[in-house]
């Protein structure tokens, strides 16, 4: 085992630990919270909804840990093996060298090794989501979903890997900079596509059907800023029956999206809030702001592939050919580099919950008081199982929002 599968390694099994230390934290936290609902929440929550959203929390939390145990495990062993020099190898042999066959190699080995997670995800979907009664699909649209989830990312995604495997050939030293303006170009350019000509592939987009609600929906946007052209209802009910809002697209594309369930299970006041509090992301800038975000963390991942795409070390490292091109590093990179921005996780979060907490700010003073989104909140946490007792730890590593007692005590104020 070379020095760089050694670190590797050893990244994903301390992160695998990690990981494992934070689930058992929370698990310890349930225990601790378990019986009588605290005094904070017992004004929405019973005790039997109380207890049942614990044991979702306690399967779902067993199930993450036996998911992310066996990806180390089969990963690892990917690694220390060399089938990764091996699968990449026999892609060119099969494909060619060009872009085209070093693209089609990538996502071919993606698409591979991603096989066994399936078993996990359908378990997930069939047998937790059922047993707590949040599962709305069917075998069958499930498997649909799979075949057009692979074959939209061939199409979306094996350009791009082309294009940036054509800019090595041709700007040698400075094909980084010229693959992070592409990649930058293509996200901008889904936050289009997506809505329109995704979403539908998967589900029913359809106006918000007239009455007292869209009026009052419409005025609320109106007098948060928010001039959006049509509000959308989509049929998150045909596959689970977890609730949801937002909005996307920007510019005249822009349009707010309710799912189905969320309407069935608020009341109009609460829906209003919901909706502020998805305006005030926009009010407050926090949508430019992650974009620019994003922009930053694009830039500075092509710098460091720019860095070890001219380490023969790494190549070797690892039992590929520096005369393979830049696939190898892609490959690796896109496998592993999980293990080491882990550890950054509460840091984005933190900034995630500030944005947060301002957009709730945003939307008590819109609707003038936080008591509407507090009502939602309750709502939402009980209908979904939300754990309302999660270790401090835990939610710093995993939660990119407050939780509900922090929430309501900010609202409060």
């Amino acid at each position: 085992m070379s020095l760089a599968v050694f670190i590797v390694v050893a990244a994903c099994a301390l992160k695998l630990c990690a990981s494992t230390f934070l689930e058992c934290l929370n698990l310890k936290s349930l225990r601790d919270h378990a019986g009588a609902v605290p005094e904070a929440f017992s004004s929405f929550m019973d005790a039997q909804t109380y207890a049942k959203s614990g044991e979702y929390t306690r399967q779902k939390t067993k199930f993450c840990i036996a998911e992310d145990s066996f990806s180390f495990v089969f990963l690892t062993a990917l690694l220390v093996s060399g089938a990764f020099p091996y699968m990449y190898g026999k892609g060119l042999e099969m494909l060619g060298s060009g872009v085209w066959g070093q693209a089609l190699t990538l996502v071919g080995i993606f698409a591979v090794i991603s096989i066994p997670s399936l078993p996990f995800e359908f378990f997930e979907q069939f047998s937790i989501e059922q047993r707590f009664g949040f599962n709305k699909s069917t075998v069958g649209l499930w498997v649909s979903d799979k075949i057009k989830g692979f074959v939209i990312g061939v199409v979306l995604f094996t350009p791009i890997l082309a294009l940036i495997l054509y800019f090595t050939s041709k700007f040698s030293s400075t094909w980084w900079l010229w693959g992070f303006v592409a990649v930058a170009l293509f996200q901008t350019l889904m936050i289009v596509i997506y809505p329109m000509f995704i979403i539908p592939l998967f589900n029913k987009l359809e106006d918000l059907p007239e009455g007292e609600l869209k009026t009052a929906l419409f005025d609320l946007a109106k007098r948060g800023g928010f001039f959006a052209k049509t509000i959308q209802v989509i049929d998150g009910s045909r596959r689970s029956a977890h609730s949801n809002a937002y909005f996307t697209g920007f510019g005249k594309f822009r349009r707010i999206v309710l799912f189905d369930t969320l309407i069935n299970q608020l009341q109009q006041s609460e829906l209003e809030a919901v909706l502020a509090h998805e305006i005030g992301h926009y009010r407050k800038g926090h949508i430019v702001k992650m974009i620019v975000v994003s922009y930053a963390m694009t830039f500075v991942m092509f710098a460091f592939l720019g860095y070890l795409a001219d380490c023969r070390w790494f190549y070797e490292q690892f039992g590929f050919s520096q005369g393979q091109g830049i696939g190898p590093v892609l490959l690796i990179f896109a496998l592993f580099s999980g293990a080491f921005t882990f550890w950054f996780a509460p840091v984005s979060n933190y900034f995630s919950r500030k944005r947060e907490y301002e957009a709730d700010t945003f939307a008590a003073e819109l609707c003038g008081g936080g008591q509407p989104l507090i009502s939602a909140l309750k709502k939402l946490h009980k209908k979904n199982l939300g754990n309302l007792t999660p270790h401090p730890l835990y939610s710093a590593f995993h939660y990119s929002h407050p939780t509900l007692l922090e929430r309501m005590d900010n609202l409060y104020r």
